[in-house]
């Protein structure tokens, strides 16, 4: 098993037609994935390499049993992307653009609670199940199916994490980029029921970072609820007070609070084992039997 995305996803993707969509379907279908749909207002009727095209989401879905949608679209086009597909039934939604306005999300977010709808990001590199599918722009070639989870506020961190793994032979069941801007769709609390739920997921590593609650609310989560182990970095243990740093989301307030300290107190408080890098996070995992 996997979550969120595997061998039965029909995926649409959003702006397929822009230069960042056409190529990246290519490397999807590549890999394997069912891409069954593409979306560009005005170009309904075309063809990009072989998956045709549709003015809106609704006559995709209607045509092709779609069921998820990845967006690439410019962050102020991202909001209307993302009510389209809800619109159109869609129940999985994966946002790539980073830096959409805050409003916007707001308004996504409590929009897609309303409706029972998850979305990915924004700003996320999107979810990849190895050797079954994946919606979104990740180097692929690095990733290896196994059984260890992850769920990421950072691309960069994750891929790093990731090759370290595969070169070490521990493979991955499903990887997830939460997204690094202020608020995204889906928070580690929405993401770990699924990996406790999956039989194929043995462990957990949640890369996190300086900046927002969330560590700190998936803290309390894993203490109630999380049986499998699971592994946490906080990026951004130098970053000054005040400052964004990288990622929209990621700033440590003049208090002190989003700090990576106040992070990883809670995540130990909860048992959660602390990894001091990227490196370090492959030296925990070694320790936990059964992750090759």
């Amino acid at each position: 098993m996997s979550i969120l995305i595997d061998e039965n996803t029909r995926l649409i993707v959003q702006g397929i037609t822009g230069r960042e969509g056409t190529f990246h379907t290519e490397q999807m279908l590549e890999y394997g994935t069912k891409v069954v749909a593409g979306v560009t207002p005005g170009k309904g009727g075309q063809e990009v390499l072989g998956v045709p095209v549709f003015n809106t989401v609704k006559e995709a879905v209607e045509a092709t049993d779609a069921n998820t949608s990845v967006i690439f679209v410019p962050a102020k086009f991202t909001a209307p992307g993302v009510y389209e597909a809800m619109d159109a039934g869609l129940k999985l939604v994966l946002t790539i653009a980073e830096h959409v306005p805050v409003h916007d999300m707001m308004n996504v977010y409590h929009r897609a609670k309303k409706m029972d709808v998850r979305v990915i990001g924004p700003n996320s590199f999107g979810v990849i199940s190895p050797g079954k599918a994946k919606a979104g722009f990740m180097a692929h070639r690095i990733f290896s199916p196994g059984n260890v989870g992850i769920m990421s506020r950072s691309a960069t961190n994750c891929y790093e994490t990731v090759f370290m793994m595969t070169n070490r032979g521990i493979g991955q069941s499903t990887c997830v980029g939460n997204g690094g801007d202020m608020i995204p769709g889906s928070t580690f609390v929405d993401t770990l029921p699924l990996f406790e739920a999956d039989p194929e997921t043995k462990v957990i590593v949640m890369i996190g970072e300086i900046g927002g609650s969330e560590e700190e609310l998936a803290a309390e989560y894993i203490k109630k609820y999380v049986t499998k182990p699971v592994i946490a970095l906080i990026a951004g243990k130098n970053a000054p007070k005040g400052r964004s740093m990288g990622h929209a989301g990621a700033i440590v307030g003049a208090d002190g609070t989003g700090s990576a300290e106040n992070k990883e107190k809670k995540l130990k408080e909860a048992g959660v084992l602390i990894a001091d890098s990227t490196q370090n996070i492959i030296e925990i995992l070694e320790t936990i039997p059964g992750t090759k």
